[in-house]
């Protein structure tokens, strides 16, 4: 991701509030403060020698970003929160800070920067999802859907055909012709996948609301999960034949 820019505030690092304020509770890498051994209790810096401390990397986005496990997420409130947290850790506070410090603060940064890229995309916030619900976003392998199975072996073949042809041909132009008809097809399918996982979201958030742990709840959660994970894949089949249409034809 591109570095994100935005008129850091200056704060007084040394002068830590009197209060908790829960919104800026996030896991801390141990439970002792590196720096006096004193108790950490999830405030960023140590409240008794005032230094920052290290956010876990096993830390969850979701709990990075003082958000809840949900799928539908307001991207102006993601992004405040992000400029907020990203103001408390910001390198060039630490400037003066011992190299310890400095080494925390680019470290704490770069966590916020990898769950903020990471939740702002719908598509990488559910495979994420998926990751933290049921074991590694990698076991989700990309598979085309069943009903385009022969569809898309045709289209691959029509696709070699048009990389064979003379492309200043009559016979290439037909080929690229039917390659953009299918190109626009594909484009539509790839649509519907979407507005099917916007509805699993949406009944993930619902189910997450409800807060029920019924074995009911329980046989909703992993249908959800399953749906979800068989769309992605099949998405991430089809976006990737369209990508090497694209790049072929236009």
């Amino acid at each position: 991701m591109a570095q994100t820019s935005c008129p850091f505030l200056l704060m007084d690092h040394d002068q830590p509030s009197t209060h908790s304020d829960p919104h800026r509770q996030l896991q801390m890498a141990r439970s002792m403060c590196w720096h006096c051994q004193s108790e950490v209790t999830g405030e960023y810096f140590c409240e008794r020698c005032v230094k920052v401390q290290p956010v876990s990397k096993e830390t969850d986005y979701f709990t990075c970003l003082g958000s809840p496990r949900r799928l539908t997420l307001d991207p102006k409130k993601l992004e405040a929160k992000f400029y907020e947290l990203s103001r408390t850790f910001h390198p060039d506070f630490y400037q003066t800070k011992s190299t310890e410090e400095q080494t925390i603060s680019l470290s704490n940064a770069a966590v916020l920067n990898t769950a903020y890229r990471t939740l702002r995309d719908p598509i990488q916030r559910a495979e994420y999802l998926l990751a933290l619900e049921t074991g590694s976003v990698k076991d989700i392998r990309t598979s085309p859907p069943a009903d385009l199975f022969e569809e898309i072996l045709e289209l691959q073949d029509t696709l070699e055909e048009y990389r064979a042809s003379d492309r200043g041909s009559d016979q290439s132009h037909r080929i690229r012709v039917t390659l953009q008809t299918e190109e626009e097809a594909l484009e539509r399918r790839k649509e519907e996948m979407e507005s099917q996982l916007r509805r699993l979201f949406a009944d993930w958030d619902k189910l997450q609301d409800a807060g029920e742990v019924t074995s009911a709840a329980r046989a909703e959660r992993d249908r959800i999960l399953k749906q979800m994970r068989d769309l992605l894949s099949h998405r991430t089949y089809i976006n990737n034949i369209i990508n090497d249409l694209a790049a072929t034809i236009n």
